[in-house]
């Protein structure tokens, strides 16, 4: 898991963003308890860039010597403790899909880090969505009433194999299960297409699922919630 502490200098997070492509990192302390995040956007105002607020006598009669005390230690401090945000803004390792997207859109934020009581469990950004939407977005017919029958069984199924499926997207048409969302790990997918191949009646299984946190990026991680069921109909109601 990609994270820094407060001691880390602000060069280095940036250089550990860059090489790692991503916009933000959690910040946890010596005993890994999650106190803060940085993000790209903690770089705008900086002295090295010369794109610091610039303060004025009336600015500081208005607003108060904290506040402005405290911009200049984001734009000139050498530390990432000196420019997070805290407390961070986070979802618990239960919380669906609607719940982050929620939370995103309030708050005008990117990411979230994914939390079990104090500690870091992993983090859910704008890419899981559009990542959602892809694997979705195959043109494919209208559910039948076998295929709604074919859904809850494979759904049953699923509960059977130990697999949650509410972090299963499960859309069922002309027979073909469909299967998106997130998974902690390669033996929790093959599970999960095992359940629903069991199924009488399905004619075959599309994976459209992905490993979160991506092994190759070693990032976020945990019992992450990505997605909630989806119903096979408009008037179906998630489980």
């Amino acid at each position: 898991m990609i994270t820094v502490t407060p001691g880390t200098p602000v060069a280095e997070a940036a250089r550990i963003m860059l090489r790692n492509h991503i916009g933000g990192l959690p910040v946890v302390d010596a005993s890994g308890r999650l106190v803060g995040i940085v993000t790209d956007g903690d770089f705008l105002r900086r002295a090295e860039l010369g794109t610091e607020r610039r303060q004025g006598r009336w600015l500081d009669l208005l607003v108060g010597r904290g506040h402005i005390g405290a911009d200049f230690v984001h734009s000139h401090g050498r530390t990432v403790g000196d420019i997070m945000s805290r407390p961070p803004v986070t979802v618990s390792t239960d919380a669906s899909l609607a719940e982050i997207a929620e939370a995103m859109e309030k708050r005008n934020i990117k990411r979230l880090p994914v939390v079990s009581g104090d500690r870091l469990a992993g983090m859910v950004t704008h890419t899981d969505f559009v990542q959602t939407v892809a694997d979705l977005a195959t043109a494919v017919p209208g559910p039948t009433p076998d295929d709604d029958g074919l859904r809850s069984a494979i759904l049953n199924a699923l509960d059977q194999a130990a697999c949650k499926h509410c972090r299963f997207n499960v859309v069922v048409r002309n027979g073909i299960a469909h299967l998106t969302g997130a998974v902690r790990h390669e033996k929790e997918r093959t599970t999960a297409m095992t359940a629903a191949k069991s199924v009488e009646g399905v004619r075959d299984v599309r994976d459209h699922m992905w490993v979160y946190p991506p092994p190759e990026d070693e990032f976020g991680g945990g019992d992450i919630v990505s997605l909630q069921d989806q119903p096979s109909t408009d008037d179906d109601q998630p489980l």
